[in-house]
């Protein structure tokens, strides 16, 4: 007789809540502002600079230190340690000491007893400043060739070559926009000062341990000697994988220096003028391609702004240039990447990482080259496309392995009859002068690694108690993507226990050390197989023990269903668990975990920068009112390869938001500096995301059936946190598509991102011919 076939509550493959669903919808969820403070406990404020570009030729912190409840002021000369929370590279201070480099960066803080003192005593800080020539723009940074690091180059194949066999040759430009992360709860932190001298931060970031160092740097203290806690954030988007570490080191120098705890959260405003954004980019190219649309050369370069010091953009420009293929092959080929040094806010990672950008670029190409030709762009796509066999090395050398792109678009023309719903699109132009219709697709192929092999690890920690439940904690982070849930799914696997029985317990540096970044789309991959690591460990030293205790062989233990069998006999997971306890088995277990075969040479820009891709495709009907520039979203069709995905619930949440996310960057949110480089758009009153009524009123996903992840995931899952955003694409093209139907057949939409009314009714006014002066 055998262990019976019964499925476990909440194990892999099953739809699960989100572990704090309820907490979040009642409130009772406690993110790093509802902690519980000790008496004494100080708030904060920051005193931010107005100008772009300045010398600071005096601070007079004397009226604010005067203020009422106001304990400290610090700025450049106050930190004790090292002036650097540089990322990646250096010389990226905390707080300046010489000079302000774009609106907005934090120059002195303060500390007082109430929140209220300690903003109103900010306004008292007089600051001297000897204004400076400002570079606003990526144009100007081109101009100057002032770069934060050196041009990246992708190449492969004979550029000349390819354009001499070209029938056709086009160049053209297109520009994005940046995107605020606009999470719900903004850059917030809490500093206590502990015996010794050591430091505990409660941090609201994506990446405790670069935190921990950020902190440790600044006070001058060893990594030992600094703890980071993080239960869940109110959302991050990228805007907390280094901008965290900003106000945390703030907050711990503070605490350091008043020897009371401190805690600094960020108004909207303050949030949005001193943190990073994702960044904003020009892409020029030219491109040569035959009759039947087949690109033969293309040479492109992408511009980005990364704004007043490095953070992030090197990486992101390398992410971009791994994405400019798309899905396509492209056998004569140079791309260029230009991380361009301005006088604005540092940008940073969000959500894609240099991947919308990049795609967003080659899309453009392809629905230039089908509209000279007058081709359909799915015909022009599907000639492009990687080969199976065949045409299927990237720029950067890695093999195509997994492409499943032609089967994913293929479902998506099974569900939705694409060729009959452009048919319904073209006679709904004919008749309507005024409002017009767009349709458009968009496939994407989405790598899933970091581009820098050494994040690509992760530890995990469970311990099993003697009454069978199970604390697991690892060095992932929750932002509100289900990252908990679904390693607890995993653990609950490996245990085969209802999941209620796992206990989820904060990410900390002092639990799992040198932690990579919840980002990436990895969270699962690195920290779910960290989790399998250490539950594996477990199980096999509870096997034994099962075995010696039914005197049996280790192969005939089977765990099912909360209990452990040999044969027609078993006891209960709990029972066991407390036998392992009297025979003194260890039931606590440190797991790690390494993405295999990844590897990237920087020198060559080559490698193999992902483990694999995450494949998708969209179809997107928009409407423009031709008058006015106005656009909506009216149906969208997607269809998304999860793998076997560890949790539909969580994943199609993923979807929906990430899609939604990708809207609102190539629509409504759009980032404004004046002429002096001050952010005008700070907040919600200006700065516009998408709101429930943006949705569009037809939304389907699809995910992709019967295709588990080829590589040895975890469960054989992929990570898709982050390629639905690139699956919006779709809308932007689809507004250039409408925008197309008012003029000639033949000519391409003149149309950058976001596709603003203003852009919208410009494009339109280009396309018909209109100068309105």
């Amino acid at each position: 007789m055998t262990a019976p076939l019964t499925r476990i509550r909440g194990g892999v493959h099953t739809p699960v809540a989100h572990d704090s669903a309820h907490t979040h919808v009642t409130g009772a969820a406690h993110f790093v502002d509802e902690h519980p403070t000790v008496p004494g406990t100080l708030d904060a404020a920051l005193v931010l600079s107005p100008h772009a570009h300045a010398r600071i030729a005096a601070i007079d912190v004397c009226r604010a230190l005067a203020a009422p409840g106001v304990v400290a002021a610090i700025a450049a000369g106050d930190i004790p340690g090292r002036n650097d929370i540089a990322p990646i590279r250096s010389d990226e201070p905390l707080l300046p000491a010489d000079l302000v480099t774009c609106d907005g960066q934090p120059v002195v803080a303060i500390a007082a007893d109430t929140l209220d003192q300690a903003r109103a005593a900010a306004k008292l800080v007089d600051i001297t400043y000897e204004l400076l020539p400002a570079v606003l723009t990526i144009e100007q940074a081109m101009q100057r060739e002032d770069y934060l690091v050196p041009p990246q180059t992708i190449a492969r194949g004979e550029l000349a070559s390819g354009f001499s066999q070209a029938a056709h040759r086009l160049g053209g430009e297109v520009r994005c926009g940046g995107q605020d992360h606009f999470y719900l709860e903004g850059q917030i932190a809490l500093a206590t000062l502990g015996e010794n001298g050591d430091m505990h931060v409660l941090s609201s970031t994506q990446h405790p341990n670069e935190v921990q160092r950020g902190v440790a740097h600044l006070l001058g203290l060893p990594m030992a000697a600094v703890i980071v806690e993080v239960r869940r954030m109110g959302g991050a988007f990228g805007g907390k994988e280094s901008q965290a570490t900003l106000i945390a080191g703030i907050a711990a120098v503070l605490a350091w220096k008043t020897r009371r705890p401190v805690k600094l959260r960020l108004p909207r405003d303050d949030d949005m003028r001193a943190t990073g954004k994702r960044h904003p980019f020009i892409i020029r190219y030219d491109v040569g391609f035959d009759a039947e649309g087949r690109i033969l050369a293309l040479d492109m370069t992408l511009a980005a702004n990364g704004g007043n010091v490095a953070d992030h953009t090197p990486a992101v420009v390398t992410r971009a240039l791994c994405h400019a293929d798309n899905c396509y092959w492209l056998p004569n080929v140079r791309l260029t990447g230009l991380a361009c040094r301005t006088n604005t806010v540092s940008n940073t990672a969000f959500r894609g990482y240099g991947g919308p950008q990049g795609m967003l670029a080659i899309e453009a190409v392809i629905d230039a080259i089908a509209r000279t030709l007058k081709l359909p762009v799915e015909s022009v796509r599907a000639r492009n496309f990687y080969g199976r066999d065949h045409n299927n090395v990237t720029p950067y050398r890695m093999v195509v392995e997994d492409n499943i792109i032609t089967k994913v678009v293929d479902e998506l023309d099974r569900a939705v009859d694409l060729k009959a719903w452009r048919a319904d699109i073209d006679a709904f132009n004919a008749r309507s002068p005024v409002l017009k219709k767009g349709l458009a697709t968009m496939p994407v192929k989405f790598g899933i690694s970091f581009n820098r092999p050494a994040l690509n690890q992760a530890g995990a920690l469970i311990n099993v108690y003697t009454d069978g439940s199970v604390l697991l904690n690892h060095g992932g982070t929750e932002m509100g993507q289900g990252l908990f849930i679904k390693v607890a799914q995993v653990v609950a696997e490996v245990f085969q226990i209802d999941i209620d029985c796992i206990r989820l317990s904060a990410t900390s540096t002092a639990k799992v050390p040198n932690t990579s970044p919840t980002a990436a789309s990895a969270g699962s991959d690195l920290n779910g197989m960290a989790a399998l690591a250490a539950a594996e460990q477990i199980k096999s030293r509870l096997i034994e023990l099962a075995a010696a205790h039914f005197d049996v062989p280790a192969k005939e233990i089977v765990f099912n269903a909360n209990r452990v069998y040999a044969g027609n006999r078993s006891i209960s997971f709990a029972e066991l668990t407390a036998l392992a306890w009297d025979r003194r088995v260890s039931l606590s277990a440190a797991g790690f975990y390494r993405t295999p075969k990844i590897h990237w040479d920087h020198a060559t820009a080559s490698g193999r920068p992902f483990y694999y891709f995450t494949y998708g495709a969209a179809a997107v009907e928009v409407a423009i009112d031709t008058l006015t520039g106005e656009s909506r979203v009216l149906r969208a069709e997607l269809v998304q390869d999860c793998g076997r995905s560890l949790n539909p619930a969580i994943d199609l949440g993923q979807i929906e938001g990430g899609f939604v996310q990708g809207m609102g960057w190539l629509t409504s949110e759009e980032l404004w500096w004046d002429d002096s480089g001050h952010l005008r758009t700070h907040g919600p009153s200006t700065y516009k995301i998408p709101g429930s009524r943006d949705a569009p009123p037809v939304f389907r996903v699809r995910t992709l059936d019967e295709a588990p992840n080829r590589e040895e995931t975890v469960f054989r899952s992929k990570g898709v946190g982050e390629p639905p955003l690139m699956l919006a694409i779709a809308v932007w093209l689809a507004i250039r598509d409408a925008i197309a139907a008012v003029g000639p057949a033949g000519r391409v939409a003149d149309l950058d991102a976001p596709a603003t009314p203003e852009r919208v009714l410009a494009a339109i006014d280009r396309m018909r011919g209109v100068d309105r002066g």
